[in-house]
């Protein structure tokens, strides 16, 4: 992504089909432990962002990042929300002014992350949506030091994101409402840690193209 317009609908629309495509799966896993409004909140907010698609076609990334976090933070309800707003308008501040390059799409991940982990007051390991993204953000860092080339960068996301969607299975909650659960939420996958998993998925697919 080294040009300076963002294109950014088509990820969107991908990532829209990828989660109807899964929304069975994210409704069994989110009535489990969740709310059982996650894949909805999520699906607004996509919607949200293809109405407003053409203009944020029109912008630079850091511009359509920041708009894309102020439409996710009045769209989306729950934590997700929140976190995602957070992971956008925090990759749009660290990119301003920057080269889109590998090394600044890294650390704008990075920051990111990092913003939303703060708002969040969650880690890795927590059994949160933070299982996914934490170790991606190690694989992009990782990625702009050795300039990997992107068909494994790709690979290495997707395989991170599933590793760290898998590893929640076996985790007991200490976020959300899944954390009230205890022990009862071994066994189930955090349903943020598997739509993360899937957005990831379909922008990497994106990419590739």
């Amino acid at each position: 992504m080294t040009d300076q317009t963002a294109r950014i609908s088509p990820f969107i629309d991908a990532a829209m089909a990828l989660l109807e495509q899964h929304a069975t799966e994210v409704m069994a896993l989110d009535q489990a432990i969740g709310d059982g409004d996650h894949l909805i909140n999520l699906q607004r907010g996509l919607q949200a962002l293809q109405a407003e698609a053409a203009t944020l076609d029109s912008l630079d990334w850091p511009s359509a990042l920041q708009k894309t976090g102020q439409i996710v933070m009045t769209q989306v309800g729950g934590a997700s929300g929140s976190l995602y707003a957070t992971l956008f308008l925090a990759m749009g501040r660290t990119l301003k002014d920057q080269p889109p390059d590998r090394l600044h799409w890294a650390q704008a991940f990075a920051d990111g992350v990092e913003a939303a982990r703060q708002r969040g007051k969650s880690a890795e390991g927590d059994k949160t949506l933070m299982d996914v993204w934490i170790p991606v953000a190690r694989v992009l860092e990782q990625a702009a030091r050795e300039n990997w080339p992107t068909p494994s960068l790709c690979q290495q996301i997707n395989e991170a994101a599933a590793q760290g969607c898998e590893a929640t299975r076996d985790r007991v909650a200490t976020r959300g409402r899944a954390s009230f659960l205890g022990e009862r939420a071994i066994g189930h996958i955090d349903p943020g840690a598997r739509t993360s998993q899937l957005l990831l998925q379909a922008i990497t697919a994106g990419i590739s193209a």
